[in-house]
């Protein structure tokens, strides 16, 4: 692809996910996250209800009439995105791949972070780390993380979660809001999230395609795993065939519910083929409460 097609690949998704960041998402991203904490913004007099906890007495004391601290929330914050672009993530059955919606997902939160005046950085992980974008503010990084999204070829085709969330917990020191994107189709990762979980707000979105919930009756098919190259042959007239992909994606989901909560963590479930700004508002709205 030539730099002229990229630019406007990359511009049109800008376009596209600023606009849904700054008419609909920033208000409910702004109260969903809030501060880390209260920092000191100045000293006022004294007026009747103040809590007398936050009289500032050397202030006091010199004026010979009562002042208080007044506190504003500190609203800086770090986003981090953990992106699986593993062979999995090439997959889409219907409107688009899994890493379509990513890229969309990604920069909608990105922008929304940006018009908070928060930094935003993210990790590209497949079974390993493959590219650490620090965080930082400001569009320019925004469209780095969009471009790298777009155009990114990873070495490795499959997933490994803990990888990923072990390297973020050794390379982010301080308190982080993560927005963690897979399909979840990992080997074990528990024990990375719950230390993850202990200093950052850690955000599951799990992404699927219809088809791995309901596949139709159309005889004998090719099915290939993108992420291990094997290919085999699946009866889909077959109705246990059927019920047994579905059995397997609600077994598959039930268990990523279970693994966040019990880290008392939140999860997002965002289809392909559906339209997420509704998921995203429903999560924000749910956090701000």
């Amino acid at each position: 692809m030539d730099t002229a097609a990229l630019l406007k690949k990359v511009r049109k998704i800008e376009i596209k996910t600023k606009g849904l960041s700054r008419h609909i998402f920033s208000g409910e991203y702004h109260s969903a996250f809030k501060g880390r904490g209260m920092s000191f913004s100045e000293v006022r007099d004294y007026t009747y209800g103040d809590d007398v906890r936050n009289i500032d007495w050397n202030v006091t004391a010199r004026t010979g009439h009562p002042h208080v601290k007044v506190f504003e929330e500190e609203r800086e914050l770090t986003v981090m995105l953990l992106i699986d672009v593993s062979g999995s993530a090439y997959f889409g059955t219907r409107k688009q791949f899994k890493n379509d919606l990513i890229t969309e997902l990604s920069a909608v939160i990105a922008f929304s972070a940006l018009t908070n005046n928060d930094k935003v950085g993210a990790i590209l992980f497949t079974d390993k780390v493959e590219k650490y974008i620090p965080p930082a503010k400001g569009k320019k990084n925004i469209l780095r993380i969009i471009r790298e999204l777009l155009f990114f070829e990873p070495e490795g085709t499959s997933t490994d979660l803990s990888v990923a969330l072990d390297y973020f917990n050794n390379v982010q020191k301080k308190r982080a809001i993560v927005f963690l994107m897979s399909d979840f189709r990992t080997p074990e990762y528990e024990k990375s999230l719950v230390i993850g979980s202990k200093k950052h707000d850690i955000i599951g979105m799990l992404l699927y395609d219809i088809a791995e919930i309901e596949i139709p009756n159309v005889g004998l098919i090719k099915v290939k795993d993108n992420e291990t190259g094997m290919i085999k042959v699946i009866d889909t007239s077959s109705r246990k065939v059927r019920e047994g992909i579905k059995d397997a994606f609600e077994h598959h989901h039930d268990r990523f519910k279970e693994t966040f909560r019990k880290c008392g963590l939140d999860t997002i479930n965002i289809r392909t083929d559906q339209n997420y700004v509704k998921s995203l508002l429903k999560f924000f709205k749910s956090r701000s409460k």
